[in-house]
C-alpha cells in the first residue's frame, strides 16, 4: 500500500475517531432526556427574575434581580437592560448569576432586564422582568373645605389620592382621629376605585371630622389626608329621595382565571336596595358573590363565557336607577403544546412544535443560543446536522404577557450499542401463548436488524416476525421454542449483538368461572373464581367491574375477597372469593375474574343485576302559570329494573331560601306513567323552583335537577297590617305605626298601604297612602288636630292589582302640646371649680315629662354648644358637671314633654370656683411609733398659684393596696398619725381647697414596714443580726457609742450583743419582746438610726 495512502486513511479514522469524541460529548444525556448528568447538559432556568417595585423613600441601597440555573459545564451570566448589554460598573455587580444594582437610579435603572445563560451546549434568555419605582407622595397640607348636607339627602367625600406608583391602592376613612375607621355598611361605601366616601342616607350621628386614608402595599406605605368636616343639617322632617347611583364601575378588561370586583352604590332615602343580573345570561353559578349589601359583585376565576354586560339595579320606594357595565374577558398566553428536550439521529427528520392559546391571539417565534431564529409556531428540520444541536427557546406573548418554553436539541451519530437497552436476558411465556422479544440498541444513522436462534438465522414465518422496529414476535409457542435468541445491529459506523433465553410455562386456564346474579340493592352477593396454572410461577387474581379494578382498600364498605392458594393442597390450583356487601345500583355491572401468572393471564367474567329505586326523572319545565298555580312536566328517568308506581313534586321559595316542600298538586296522586302535574296554592308573586321524585316498589330515587326559576303572577294583597298604634309625638301631630307586612304576601309589584282615621266621634274618615313597604310609621300633621283627641286607626294592603281588606280598628291619641309655662329658677350655687347646683320651681302641669337644664359659659361658646342636663319631672335640682374653673357661666331650665320643649326660664349667671392647687403634698417624712402600733406621715405646707384655690386643709386616704376606698381622713395640720395595719397599704394625701381637691401624693406602707423591721436571724445564743438601710447608717460613730451592745458587720448589718438569759425564745421577735427594759435601748438605738 502507498504510504500517502495509508496517511490519508489514518488521516480519515483519526477524524473519525475525532468526530465520535465530540458527538459522545454532544451527545452527553440531558437532565431527564439525556440519562447521567455528568457528561453535559445545557442551562436549564431554576429561578428567573421577577418583575420588582422599588420604593423611591426605600432605605435599603440596592435591588437584586435573581438568576440561577443548572447547567454542565456551570454557565456563565450576563444582563441586557432594554435588550442593551449591560457593562459591569460601579452600580451594576453579578453575585452568582445574580444582578446586583446599588444606589438605584430611576433615571438609569428603570426598565426591562433579562438574564443571557450560557455553556458549550448552547445559551437561553429569561422571561423578561421589570424594574419601577413606586412612590406615594403626601397629601396637600391644605385645609379640606366643610361639607353641609341635609339630613336624609346623600353625601360624597373626596379623597382625591396624591401622586402615586403604582395603582394598587386600598382606602379607608377614619373619623375624628386615628386609628377609628368608620365601618361599612349598606348605608356608607368607600369605592376602592377612586377612594371616594358614600353616604346614602345623612344622619345626624355622621356629624365629625372625615380623613382619608391610603395605603400603597406594593410599597408599604400610608397616608392620610386633612380632615374634612361632615356637618348634617337638621330636618324637622326627614325628607324621601329617590335612588341614585353615584359609584359605577366603568366598563372592565379582566384575565381570564382572575377575579374580578364590580362596584355599584346609590344615595337615596330610603337606603337603596341593589341587586345585580347579567343582562345577556345567568350570574356564573357558584363563582359569584355578593357583599356590602349589593355594592360589591365578586367574579371568581372568570373565564371566557362570563363576558358580557352586567347590570346594578338600585330602589327604593321613591324610584330606580341603573347602570350597566360591560365585562371583557381576555387571556394572557398559555401552553397548548410546548417544546421539550430531545435527542435526534443525525440526518433524520424533526418537528419542534408549540401552540397556545390567549386572547388576543399570541404572537410565537423562536429563539436558538438566544438569537431569533424563527416567526411561526414550528421548526422543521430535514436531514438534522450536528449544527442544528443547541438551546431552543418558544416564546408567546400577547399584550398580557410572555411566556418561554425551552429545550436542549441534540444530533446523535454512533454505532449500534446495547449498553443502555440489551435484549432481556430472561423471558418466560405460556405454552400456546405469544411472546416478543424487544431490539432496541442505540445507533445513527438507523440500524438495520437481524435475530438468529442458536446458530439459526431467523426469517418471518407463519410463527415469526420481525418488525420493522426491530422486535421479534412468536405466536403459539412450544417448549420445541426455548433457547437462546440473538439480536444483531449494524449500520455505517459499527455493528453490534444482544441475546437472551426464551423458557415457556404451563398455560393458566379458568376451572371454575364467576356465576350472574340479579339483587336488590342492599343485598349481598358472593362470587367464585378457580384457575389452574404453572406450580413453578405465582398467581394472582384480580377482580374488576367494568374493566375498572376493584380498589378493596377505598371501597372496603362494599367489598372483600379471599384467596386459596393451591387449593386442597394441590399445587398449581387457586381459587378466589368475590363479596359484595350492601350493594348498590353503581354495583351492577360486568364482574371480571383474572387470574394473571408473570407470564400469562386469563379472564371470565358474569353479570350482576342490582335492581333499586328509580333514578331522578329529567327535563323539568314549568308552564301555564297563574298566581296560584303552575303546570309541572318532566321525562321519565331509568327506573332502575323495578317499574315507577308514582311521582312527587317538590317546591321552595327562592327568595326565602325555603328548604324543599311536598306540593299540593291536580291529580292528587300522580301516577307512576304521567309526565306532568298541576302544583296548586301557590303564592303569587313568588319566585319558585320545582323537582321531580320517582318511586318504586324499592323505594323513592333521588331528586330531579332544579326547574329554571319562575314567579307566580301578581294579585290583590289579603294581608293587612298589624299592631296598629302610636300616639305622642310634636304638637299638633297624630303619629302612627305599625308591623309592615312581610314580603311574601305583597302579592304583587308597586306594594304600599292605606291608612284610614279619624276622630273616634266623627263619621268622615281621612286617607293617606304610604308607599315604603317597609314603612312602620306616618305622621300626619294638620295644625286643625285638637291635643289629646282619641282617634280610630285602620290600615290595609295595596298593590298594582288592587287592594286588600282592611285591618281590625285600633285607637290612639293626638300629640298633646308642648308645656307653655316656663320653670323658675330658685337657686345656683357653685361647689366647686367643676360642679354646680341649680334648683327651680317646678310647673305646674301634668303634661310635664321631666325637664332640661342647659350651661354654658358666657362670652366663651355659644347657646348652641351647651351642656344638657334632663332631669325627671318628680325632681327639682340637679347637679351641674364638667365645667371650667373660674368661669362664668349661664344657666337656663325649661320643661317638656312628648311633643317638645317649652319656654325657657331667666337665665341665671354663676361663677365656678378657682381651680384646686396643681402640686401634690411632698412627703418629708415616715416614722413609726416606738410602741410598734402607729406610724407619723408628714409633709411640706402646699403653696397655690394665683390662679388656684386657698389651701382649707388636706384630705388623707388610708386604703388597702388594689382596693379603691379606704378610711378618709382629714386634717389642717402637716402630719398625721395612722395606725399600722397587717396588710400592704397605701397614704394618699392631697390639698383641699374651695375648688376642690388637688394632686395627690402616695406612699406605700408595706415599704416602710419592712425597712422598719431590722431584726431578721438568731446568729448565736447571745448574738442577733439587724438588717439596715446602708443610707441609715450615717456614722461609725453613732455605732460606736452603743460598742456594749453592737458591733457594725457590715455596711448594711449590725450585730446585736444580748446576754444570753434574755433570750427566751429562738425566734428574731421573741428575743426582742424577752429583753425587757433592754429593749426601749434597742428602740433608742433604731430611732437615732432610722
Amino acid at each position: 500500500m502507498i504510504p500517502g495512502a495509508m496517511s490519508h486513511a489514518a488521516l480519515v479514522l483519526l477524524i473519525a475517531a475525532s468526530l465520535r469524541s465530540r458527538f459522545c460529548s454532544v451527545c452527553a444525556d440531558f437532565p431527564g432526556v439525556f440519562g447521567d448528568e455528568s457528561s453535559g447538559f445545557g442551562p436549564v432556568f431554576e429561578e428567573q427574575p421577577v418583575d420588582t417595585i422599588y420604593p423611591e423613600e426605600s432605605p435599603e441601597d440596592k435591588i437584586i434581580m435573581s438568576c440561577r440555573t443548572r447547567a454542565n459545564p456551570p454557565a456563565t451570566y450576563r444582563w441586557k437592560l432594554n435588550s442593551t448589554e449591560i457593562v459591569i460598573d460601579d452600580h451594576y455587580s453579578l453575585m452568582g448569576g445574580n444582578l446586583v444594582i446599588s444606589f438605584p437610579d430611576k433615571s438609569k435603572h428603570a426598565g426591562n432586564y433579562s438574564c443571557v445563560a450560557s455553556n458549550e451546549f448552547g445559551t437561553v434568555v429569561s422571561q423578561r422582568a421589570s424594574i419601577q419605582f413606586g412612590y406615594l407622595d403626601m397629601f396637600s397640607t391644605d385645609e379640606r373645605e366643610a361639607v353641609y348636607v341635609k339630613e336624609g339627602q346623600g353625601a360624597v367625600l373626596l379623597c382625591a389620592p396624591p401622586p402615586h406608583f403604582p395603582e394598587d391602592l386600598s382606602f379607608r376613612w377614619m373619623l375624628n382621629e386615628f386609628p377609628d375607621f368608620i365601618p361599612l355598611d349598606k348605608r356608607r361605601f368607600v369605592s376602592q376605585t377612586t377612594g371616594n366616601l358614600y353616604i346614602s342616607t345623612v344622619r345626624a350621628s355622621d356629624s365629625g371630622n372625615y380623613s382619608c386614608f391610603v395605603h400603597s402595599p406594593s410599597i408599604a406605605k400610608s397616608v392620610f389626608s386633612k380632615f374634612i368636616p361632615l356637618v348634617p343639617i337638621a330636618e324637622r322632617s326627614l325628607r324621601k329621595y329617590p335612588a341614585d347611583i353615584k359609584v359605577k364601575s366603568p366598563d372592565t378588561f379582566a384575565l381570564a382565571g382572575q377575579n374580578v370586583t364590580l362596584e355599584c352604590f346609590a344615595l337615596g332615602n330610603p337606603i337603596p336596595q341593589i341587586r345585580w343580573r347579567k343582562v345577556d345570561g345567568e350570574l356564573p353559578a357558584h363563582r359569584h358573590d355578593v357583599s356590602m349589601a349589593g355594592s360589591l359583585l365578586h367574579l371568581y376565576d372568570v373565564q371566557y363565557e362570563d363576558e358580557g354586560v352586567y347590570e346594578c339595579e338600585a330602589d327604593n320606594s321613591k324610584g330606580k336607577d341603573w347602570h350597566k357595565t360591560h365585562l371583557y374577558v381576555e387571556g394572557a398566553p398559555e401552553w397548548v403544546e410546548k417544546i421539550s428536550s430531545s435527542e435526534r439521529d443525525i440526518g433524520g427528520d424533526y418537528i419542534m412544535s408549540c401552540l397556545t392559546t390567549g386572547k388576543p391571539k399570541p404572537h410565537v417565534h423562536f429563539l436558538k443560543n438566544g438569537r431569533m431564529y424563527g416567526k411561526n409556531h414550528e421548526l422543521r428540520f430535514t436531514d438534522l446536522t450536528f449544527d442544528d444541536s443547541g438551546m431552543y427557546q418558544c416564546i408567546a406573548e400577547n399584550r398580557h404577557g410572555v411566556i418561554y418554553a425551552n429545550a436542549e436539541l441534540r444530533v446523535f451519530a454512533g454505532a449500534p450499542s446495547f449498553e443502555r437497552n440489551p435484549v432481556k436476558p430472561k423471558l418466560l411465556g405460556a405454552k400456546n401463548g405469544r411472546v416478543v422479544f424487544d431490539c432496541k440498541p442505540r445507533a445513527a444513522p438507523r440500524p438495520t436488524i437481524s435475530w438468529s436462534k442458536g446458530t439459526e438465522l431467523l426469517h418471518n414465518s407463519s410463527r415469526l416476525f420481525i418488525w420493522p422496529d426491530g422486535s421479534l414476535e412468536l405466536l403459539n409457542i412450544t417448549k420445541s421454542d426455548e433457547g437462546r435468541y440473538t439480536c444483531f445491529a449494524e449500520n455505517d459506523r459499527g455493528r453490534a449483538n444482544s441475546t437472551g433465553s426464551l423458557l415457556v410455562t404451563d398455560a393458566t386456564k379458568i376451572t371454575l368461572a364467576p356465576s350472574n346474579a340479579d339483587i336488590n340493592t342492599g343485598d349481598s352477593s358472593r362470587m367464585e373464581c378457580a384457575a389452574s396454572h404453572d406450580p413453578t410461577l405465582d398467581l394472582t387474581f384480580i377482580w374488576s367491574l367494568d374493566d375498572h379494578v376493584i380498589d378493596f382498600d377505598r371501597d372496603r364498605e362494599h367489598y372483600d375477597h379471599k384467596m386459596d392458594v393451591n387449593q386442597a393442597g394441590q399445587a398449581g390450583t387457586s381459587s378466589s372469593e368475590l363479596l359484595i356487601s350492601n350493594a348498590q345500583l353503581r354495583h351492577a355491572g360486568r364482574y371480571a375474574c383474572t387470574a394473571q401468572t408473570p407470564v400469562d393471564n386469563v379472564t371470565s367474567a358474569a353479570e350482576l343485576v342490582v335492581r333499586g329505586p328509580p333514578g331522578p326523572p329529567g327535563g323539568v319545565r314549568v308552564d301555564e302559570v297563574t298566581s296560584s298555580s303552575v303546570r309541572v312536566t318532566w321525562s321519565h328517568g331509568t327506573d332502575n329494573l323495578s317499574p315507577i308506581s308514582k311521582y312527587s313534586v317538590q317546591y321552595r321559595d327562592v327568595r326565602e331560601q325555603q328548604d324543599w316542600r311536598d306540593a299540593s298538586t291536580s291529580p292528587v296522586n300522580v301516577e307512576g306513567n304521567a309526565e306532568m302535574a298541576t302544583v296548586i296554592n301557590l303564592m303569587p308573586w313568588t319566585e319558585y323552583e320545582f323537582r321531580v321524585t320517582a318511586t318504586n316498589t324499592l323505594g323513592t330515587g333521588p331528586p330531579s335537577d332544579p326547574s329554571p326559576r319562575i314567579t307566580t303572577r301578581e294579585a290583590r294583597p289579603v294581608v293587612a297590617p298589624s299592631d296598629i298604634g302610636g300616639g305622642g309625638g310634636a304638637s299638633r301631630e297624630l303619629t302612627i305605626t305599625w308591623t309592615p307586612v312581610q314580603s311574601q304576601y305583597y302579592y304583587g309589584s308597586n306594594f304600599g298601604y292605606i291608612i284610614a282615621f279619624k276622630p273616634e266621634n266623627d263619621s268622615e274618615w281621612l286617607r293617606v297612602t304610604v308607599t315604603d313597604p317597609q314603612a312602620r310609621k306616618y305622621v300626619h300633621k294638620d295644625p286643625k288636630i285638637p291635643p289629646s283627641t282619641r282617634f280610630e286607626v285602620k290600615m290595609k294592603a295595596f298593590n298594582s292589582q288592587g287592594e286588600g281588606p282592611f285591618s281590625l280598628s285600633a285607637f290612639i291619641y293626638s300629640a298633646q302640646d308642648v308645656p307653655a309655662d316656663a320653670p323658675t329658677i330658685a337657686e345656683t350655687r357653685a361647689l366647686s371649680a367643676t360642679e354646680a347646683v341649680v334648683t327651680w320651681v317646678p310647673v305646674a302641669l301634668q303634661s310635664v315629662e321631666g325637664y332640661q337644664v342647659r350651661y354654658w359659659r358666657e362670652t366663651l361658646e355659644n347657646e348652641a354648644s351647651a351642656q344638657r342636663v334632663l332631669v325627671p319631672s318628680r325632681e327639682n335640682h340637679t347637679r351641674l358637671d364638667n365645667m371650667k374653673a373660674d368661669s362664668h357661666y349661664l344657666i337656663e331650665v325649661r320643661a317638656y314633654n312628648g311633643a317638645g320643649y317649652g319656654p325657657a326660664s331667666q337665665r341665671h349667671r354663676i361663677h365656678t370656683k378657682k381651680a384646686p392647687p396643681s402640686r401634690p403634698p411632698k412627703i418629708t417624712g415616715t416614722k413609726m411609733h416606738y410602741s410598734g402600733t402607729s406610724i407619723n406621715i408628714a409633709w411640706e405646707k402646699v403653696q397655690s398659684l394665683a390662679n388656684e384655690s386657698t389651701v382649707a386643709g388636706y384630705k388623707v386616704l388610708y386604703r388597702k393596696e388594689g382596693q379603691p376606698s379606704g378610711t378618709l381622713y382629714t386634717t389642717e395640720k402637716q402630719s398625721i398619725d395612722l395606725p399600722l395595719m397587717k396588710d400592704d397599704y397605701l397614704v394618699e394625701v392631697r390639698a383641699h381647697s374651695e375648688g376642690g381637691d388637688g394632686a395627690v401624693a402616695q406612699v406605700r406602707i408595706a415599704e416602710l414596714i419592712h425597712s422598719y423591721s431590722p431584726v431578721t436571724t438568731l446568729r448565736s445564743s447571745t448574738q442577733m443580726i439587724l438588717n439596715v438601710p446602708k443610707s441609715r447608717l450615717k456614722s461609725k460613730e453613732l455605732i460606736h457609742s452603743y460598742s456594749p451592745v453592737t458591733t457594725l458587720r457590715s455596711s448594711t448589718q449590725m450585730i446585736l450583743n444580748v446576754p444570753k438569759s434574755r433570750l427566751k425564745s429562738k425566734g428574731a421577735a421573741g428575743a426582742l419582746a424577752s429583753l425587757g427594759l433592754f429593749s426601749l435601748l434597742l428602740v433608742a438605738l433604731l430611732s437615732l438610726i432610722l
